[in-house]
């Protein structure tokens, strides 16, 4: 069969995960999108944009789009032509954190609730994120203060399901590059550049360790979508010469080998609805250290957690600093973590996709 896929935010794991689909699927797709900035006006506008972008309709089979797009727009616009419509939500903008000294702007989350309410098929990228998403809901449409539309929730909820996103690895056995020991252990930041991965934290954990006597080597990787933000910055000057890579890596093949080159990826974030940087970091060979909540119970097995989760900054600090001080003792750990990341592949999860596909089309 044949697909369109629009996507208004190409870029991070909205672009991963449209140009993973389409390479694993055995459907065919046309893939529209629009660059990775100005999310708001995305949300906004794209809609309107892409509507005129499009041609012949009758071609497609059905249609997929991300949660940035205005579903609710896009049929209007295209009336009884629009094909049946599969939403991915990568994220919601009713659960997820506010910047510091902004409020939320209410009509973002009603293109949420209209986006969900006009598709014929919801998918969300993690079980936490689809429970985040229930779980706020009703409270935003509480705060309308009388008409309050309570239905919209059992609504979309009929016909939402969780499906992890696949990621770009192989399946098969994880091939592992030995850890060089006699050098100080790198560890990974392979996260955006933005305040809801909380930078702050991460890198006052380092100078903690560091003031403990404890050395290594700092690949800070990941997208930056604007201005550099100022933790970054001062982290350039406080590391120095620690830092062996600074900014975002493009060539997917040399950020793999920065991954396959890690012994810790630390994530601080406050916000995760799935994480797909930790999976690809942990599936290179790099052990985890992450938040005991968001997705990432949901990712990392139940029989890892003790080592892997922490609960405050004080924890990962001792957690950090047990894994520097000792790396050799859990090569054995990472070569599990790593074969159970497999799950995770295109190669695995692309039928549970193109199966909501042919079911979407019915």
């Amino acid at each position: 069969m044949k697909f369109l896929f629009l996507e208004p935010f190409y870029g991070g794991s909205h672009r991963d995960f449209a140009d993973g689909w389409i390479k694993h699927s055995r459907h065919r797709f046309d893939l529209f999108s629009l660059p990775a900035r100005f999310w708001k006006w995305r949300m906004r506008g794209a809609a309107l944009y892409l509507a005129k972008k499009v041609q012949a309709l009758a071609d497609y089979d059905g249609l997929i789009t991300s949660s940035l797009m205005s579903l609710a727009d896009l049929k209007s616009l295209w009336g009884a032509d629009c094909p049946r419509a599969l939403v991915y939500f990568h994220e919601n903008q009713l659960s997820y954190p506010l910047p510091p000294g902004e409020s939320m702007d209410y009509q973002f989350g009603f293109t949420d609730v209209t986006t969900g309410l006009v598709a014929d098929r919801v998918l969300f990228n993690s079980q936490t994120h689809m429970d985040a998403f229930f779980g706020t809901l009703p409270g935003f449409i509480r705060m309308m203060p009388e008409y309050r539309p309570n239905w919209v929730v059992e609504e979309i909820r009929e016909k939402a399901a969780v499906l992890h996103p696949g990621c770009n690895f192989p399946a098969g056995p994880a091939k592992l590059r030995p850890w060089d020991l006699s050098e100080s252990p790198l560890i990974i930041w392979n996260h955006r550049w933005e305040f809801d991965k909380s930078p702050e934290t991460f890198f006052s954990a380092l100078e903690s360790v560091l003031s403990a006597g404890f050395e290594f080597q700092l690949a800070l990787l990941g997208e930056n979508f604007q201005v550099v933000p100022k933790p970054f910055l001062t982290a350039k000057e406080k590391f120095g010469e620690r830092i062996v890579h600074y900014g975002y890596e493009v060539s997917k093949e040399k950020y793999r080998d920065w991954l396959k080159q890690g012994v810790i990826v630390v994530s601080t974030a406050i916000q995760e609805n799935f994480g797909i940087s930790i999976v690809e970091a942990i599936r290179h060979g790099c052990y985890p250290l992450l938040p005991d909540s968001l997705s990432y119970p949901e990712l990392i097995p139940e029989e890892h957690h003790t080592d892997c989760l922490y609960s405050s900054r004080e924890e990962l600090v001792e957690k950090l600093s047990t894994v520097l001080a000792n790396p050799g003792e859990y090569t054995d750990k990472r070569g599990g973590l790593a074969s159970q990341m497999e799950k995770y592949s295109w190669e695995v999860v692309i039928d549970k996709y193109d199966k909501e596909l042919e079911v979407l089309v019915v």
